[in-house]
Order: structure tokens, then C-alpha cells, then sequence
């Protein structure tokens, strides 16, 4: 079943579309969970610009999935190209219920150097309209650009679009970045948001200028305020599927508050094969375009969809933390045509599912009649459930299979969780309380906390710190 949205418009005018915590489900009903990767983080530089503020964020702005992939984790390299991704899976108890253990899957894409990443032809779309003039947005679109810009090759080159109440073209294709600078050096705020023209016009520039067999992506950054012309989510959806089933990608960055249009911006990008992240500062940007740049710009693998079937002899109940707006239907697996999350080089996507051993106390209330129920031993076997990812390689059309089972006796050998595996738990935890999730039975921040342990990396670090905050933080309403 697929949860309802949760749609939040409070009265600043930030628009948030969210969906309800995953549902549970009994694996005697429903033994297969399919979902779509997610590689976004831009959830969670949001919620840390709300807690710097002292406001506890709506329940719509948290997306677990996007707290869990904003860190890195110790997965392996993959060892070939052939294989996109490598694939890790391990199980924990779980330490906020008893009776229930976390399944973990973890992938980790191939890393591509400055010196190996494909020729890049890059359209920056900048939104110059009167809502970008604050200090939180086109002064921080202008750095975060730059930095970008002192990244590029000989062999790149950057138009830049920008729209306000139209849209025009303010630097032709250029390998320069001292051009780059002078040009986008010179923007200023004014005017209303023909965001759906200047969309049009930056992709038809992508097109004109296109590399075959490079990058060809354009860079949207904007408060998301579309307020003139082709304004809809509909229509920009349209267009941008359009333009990625043509080759041009689309990489969404987010900027401000009071009138933040995070729905619209997180969409667009899931349908344009591309990747949405949140710019609350200059360290983000440089994270995003700098230390993670070949992850925002080099798609290594598309379309990639996670399959799990759960043994009922072994596992009786599970839910899924996070990954609502991403659910599949089962036979939208092995559809190809059915759309799915892309992976950049570097990029790492981690999944926790909370399952509950067979036989032991779970969620569900138990059934009346006896055909309702599974009966005891009914099924038996090694495994506690069955794993299939579907990928296809960048330039494919046709996607991969890969199969492996996870093993049985990883429940029965689960311990507490350490290390990686802890602070994976502790940051699913964080989000699902911000998220007000009913079955922490009384896990806290604190708790919390003390689970992800003391953290010598800095974004580590800021995690326990924007815990304290959300302790302390109003809940906004």
C-alpha cells in the first residue's frame, strides 16, 4: 500500500511534499519490497538551516533516506567497472526494540577522477528574479558557482542562462572560467520568476551545445519561487522528462527560505536523471561542487531499483525506514521502461529495513482465523530474504540483473550495532523521531546520541550536534 502524501504550506510560503511513515508490513501478505535508490541530500541541509534557527522542521521536510546517504560509510570499492556498484549487506539489533533487527544494505559506486570524468557541457539556470535578493540566495548561487567554475577543464565549457520576468542568455559556451566569473560576477535580483521559460531556454542551449558522449547537464539554482508562465509541477515535469530521455540531465540546487519550493525542486530533479541537494552555506556548496563533484556531474549507473523477498520462516513482519516516495510496484521491477534513481560516481546509497524474527513479539495484532496465519515451519530454508538489484549502465537502455541471498544465520548472530552500522542506525533514528514515527517506543535524541558514539569527522560531528538542537528547537506549525 502505498502511504499518503502529507502536503505542508505553512505560512511563510515553503511548500513541502512529503509522504506518511512507511507503513508495516507481514511478510505472509506482502514478502516483496521494491523500491527506487536515492541519491538527494538535500533534505538534510534543510532540516540543518531550520535547527541552526531554533525551529524544529515540518514532518513533510524530513526524508530519512536523504539523512542516511548525506554520509559516507565504509563500504567497499567495487572491484570492476564492470560492476557499477558494490553491494554490502549486514544485520544488527536494533536498539530501539528488542524484538526486531535492522537489515542493512549498502551500495558503493566506482570513482572517477578530475582527469578520467568525461568532457562537460554545462548550463548554469540561475534565478535573478526579486525573491533571490537575500543574502541566503544569489549571493551564495554567485560562490557556489565560482567554485564550480574553478573545476572546469579545457575540455568543458559553461553557458549561463538566467530568468526573471524572461529569460536570456548572458555567456555563450565558453571553456574560460575567468569568463565564467565576469559573467556570473555581474547578476543582480529583480523582477518576477519566468522560471518555465528559462528553463526551455537553458536546455535548448544544452542541446545546441552538446558533447557526444559527455556530460551534458544543466544546473538549476533557485529558490524554486515559479510564479510566471509554465508554472506548474506538471508542465516543468514535462519538459525536463522530455530533455532526459534526449540525453540532458538535470541537477537541482536549492537556496533560501520563506519561500522555498522544495517539492517542485526535489521533483524536478528525480525526473530530470539527476540529483537534489540544499545550499544553506559555503561549506555545502563546496561539499556538493567540489568534493563531491564528480557524483553531482558523472552518472555511472541508471534507472537502479532495489528488490528484497522476505523468507516467512524466517522473518515475519518488516518496514522499510525512509525511501516513501520512492516505493515501486512489485512488477515495476523488471519494467525498464518504469523511471528510477541514478547513481554518480562516488555516490553511496544506504537501506535499513526493521524486521521482525519469526516468532518473536511484533507490530501486527495476531490474526483470528486459522487460514489467516502462517503456519509454524511452513516454509524453511537458509535464507532470511532475497536480494535483486536492476541497473543499467549509463549509455544502456537494457538493465542488469544481480541476485544474492542474505543469510539466515546473520539473525541469529546479530549483535548490538557498532561502528558504521551504529551511526547508520543512529542518523535513521534522528530522522524518524523528527518524522514522529510511533514505534521508537521512547528512543530519544539523547539516545540517539549516545548510539553514533564519539565521531572525529566533522560532518559527524555536526550530526550530534544538530541533535542537542533539535532537542532544544520549537516545533513549527
Amino acid at each position: 500500500m502505498t502511504a499518503p502524501s502529507i502536503f505542508f504550506q505553512p505560512q511563510d510560503q515553503e511548500r513541502y511534499a512529503g509522504k506518511a511513515v512507511a507503513p508495516i508490513h507481514a511478510v505472509a501478505d506482502e514478502p516483496v519490497s521494491t523500491f527506487s535508490i536515492d541519491v538527494d541530500t538535500g533534505a538534510y541541509a534543510n532540516v540543518r538551516r531550520m535547527l541552526n534557527q531554533g525551529q524544529r522542521p515540518p514532518v513533510a521536510a524530513v526524508r530519512t533516506e536523504e539523512l542516511l546517504n548525506y554520509f559516507r560509510y565504509d563500504y567497499p570499492v567495487p572491484a570492476s567497472r564492470a560492476a557499477p556498484f558494490s553491494i554490502t549487506t549486514d544485520v544488527s539489533r536494533t536498539p530501539w526494540n528488542k524484538d526486531t533487527r535492522l537489515l542493512r544494505v549498502g551500495l558503493r559506486g566506482y570513482d572517477v577522477g578530475a582527469s578520467k570524468r568525461p568532457a562537460a557541457n554545462l548550463v548554469f539556470l540561475i534565478d535573478v528574479s526579486g525573491s533571490m535578493n537575500s543574502p541566503d540566495k544569489l549571493p551564495l548561487v554567485k560562490s557556489a558557482l565560482n567554485l564550480l567554475a574553478d573545476r572546469l577543464t579545457p575540455r568543458d565549457h559553461v553557458s549561463i542562462v538566467v530568468y526573471a520576468g524572461a529569460a536570456g542568455i548572458v555567456l555563450e559556451p565558453t571553456s574560460d572560467p575567468a569568463y565564467v566569473h565576469q559573467a556570473i560576477d555581474c547578476l543582480s535580483a529583480g523582477g518576477s520568476t519566468a522560471g518555465g521559460a528559462g528553463i526551455a531556454l537553458a536546455y535548448a542551449t544544452a542541446r545546441a551545445t552538446r558533447i557526444p558522449g559527455g556530460i551534458n547537464r544543466v544546473i538549476l539554482a533557485t529558490d524554486g519561487d515559479f510564479n510566471v508562465g509554465a508554472a506548474s509541477d506538471e508542465s516543468l515535469e514535462q519538459l525536463v522528462k522530455r530533455n532526459r530521455d534526449d540525453g540532458i540531465t538535470l541537477t537541482s540546487l536549492g537556496f533560501g527560505q520563506g519561500n522555498y519550493n522544495e517539492s517542485m525542486m526535489e521533483k524536478i530533479a528525480d525526473v530530470g536523471n539527476g540529483n537534489y541537494a540544499y545550499i544553506d552555506s559555503a561549506l555545502e556548496a563546496r561539499k556538493v561542487l567540489d568534493d563531491e563533484l564528480s557524483a553531482t556531474l558523472v552518472t555511472i549507473a541508471k534507472d537502479v531499483k532495489i528488490q528484497i523477498e522476505f523468507n516467512p520462516a524466517v522473518v515475519s513482519e518488516y518496514r522499510l525506514i525512509g525511501y516513501e516516495n520512492r516505493a515501486l510496484a512489485e512488477e515495476d521491477f523488471k519494467n525498464d521502461a518504469v523511471d528510477a534513481g541514478d547513481m554518480g560516481a562516488g555516490h553511496q546509497v544506504t537501506a535499513l529495513y526493521e524486521i521482525v524474527p519469526t516468532g518473536a513479539a511484533g507490530w501486527l495484532p495476531a490474526r483470528h482465523f486459522a487460514a489467516n496465519r502462517t503456519a509454524a515451519g511452513a516454509a524453511s530454508g537458509s535464507e532470511l530474504a532475497w536480494l535483486k538489484l536492476r541497473y543499467k549502465l549509463a549509455n544502456g537502455a537494457a538493465s542488469t540483473l544481480v541476485e544474492r541471498p542474505v543469510k539466515a544465520s546473520t539473525i541469529a548472530s546479530a549483535v548490538g550495532p557498532k561502528g558504521d552500522q551504529a551511526f547508520a542506525a543512529a542518523v535513521a533514528a534522528y530522522g524518524q523521531i523528527l518524522r514522529e514515527d510511533s514505534h521508537f517506543n521512547g528512543f530519544t535524541l539523547a539516545d540517539t546520541r549516545r548510539l553514533a558514539g564519539v565521531q572525529s569527522d566533522y560532518r559527524r560531528q555536526e550530526f550530534l550536534e544538530l541533535t542537542r538542537l533539535a532537542e532544544q528547537a520549537s516545533t513549527a506549525r
